[in-house]
């Protein structure tokens, strides 16, 4: 049975469920096309990012950074989800740069020194595109005086909230869910900027999918933003549509890591 893992907009209750009706409508639409033994529902045992390289990946969903550095001709790109959030611009999305609502803290540059929060330094929300924005006021390789890292977006918003960490950079979509769905989490927590933006979380199959199955796919994405059962489901997510890039509309990730700061890595005592 082929492996289903669609895990990274899912922290709420209400997104699972979006998302579950989503492959439930997925699996109906490929099954009719001639895919057979699809699973039921997501897979919830393998860690996400372990479900990328798995041969036997149907579709799942990546981050935009580990794709493009790590991930590109070992997978296949499906198409990228296009959401209603604000940060978004068709496929390309920004983060949004927050700090404690009752810190001084109020632009980039008074980040200088300041103590960062990232989910993970491979995270292109996170990470990438927080030190691309912040590296025009470097010196001399330096902007931080120290990174931590929290392990998710959620980790953070608290780690700033907390006051563990001055600033952290958080994925448009993660913000507007949370803003949403987990509003509480938001009370202390203010935006002072925008990262630059790139092209968003990509669904991906396994390198080895035909390209039949990979129209089939493609084929089934579509229809779920025609469908209207799914109305709701398409709300609760913000999905509007579903964009085909190539391998070639990432490439601007790294050469934003290539121009900016070296990787953020969180520091080690």
């Amino acid at each position: 049975m082929p492996l289903v893992s669609i895990a990274m907009y899912v922290t709420s209750q209400p997104l699972a469920d979006a998302t579950a009706e989503l492959w439930s409508f997925l699996r109906r639409t490929l099954s009719q096309a001639g895919l057979e033994d699809l699973p039921e529902t997501l897979d919830q045992s393998i860690p996400y990012d372990e479900a990328w390289l798995r041969p036997d990946l149907l579709l799942s969903q990546t981050c935009g950074y580990p794709y493009v550095k790590n991930l590109r001709g070992k997978v296949r790109l499906v198409a990228t989800p296009v959401y209603d959030h604000p940060g978004c611009d068709g496929p390309s999305m920004c983060s949004f740069i927050i700090a404690r609502k009752d810190s001084p803290l109020r632009s980039l540059e008074d980040l200088r020194g300041t103590t960062a929060a990232i989910n993970s330094p491979d995270s292109n929300s996170g990470s990438n595109l927080f030190r691309a924005a912040v590296a025009p006021f470097a010196r001399n390789g330096r902007f931080f005086g120290r990174i931590i890292e929290t392990g998710s977006h959620g980790g953070s918003i608290a780690a700033v909230a907390e006051e563990r960490a001055d600033s952290a950079a958080i994925d448009c979509v993660t913000y507007a869910n949370i803003r949403r769905f987990d509003a509480d989490l938001l009370q202390d927590i203010r935006i002072i900027a925008e990262t630059p933006k790139g092209p968003g979380l990509p669904f991906i199959t396994s390198g080895d999918t035909s390209d039949e199955k990979v129209l089939l796919l493609r084929r089934a994405l579509d229809a779920t933003i025609r469908e209207p059962s799914l109305a709701t489901t398409r709300a609760t997510l913000g999905l509007i549509d579903f964009a085909v890039l190539s391998e070639a509309d990432y490439e601007p990730l790294l050469s934003l890591a290539r121009d900016a700061l070296p990787p953020l890595r969180p520091h080690r005592f």
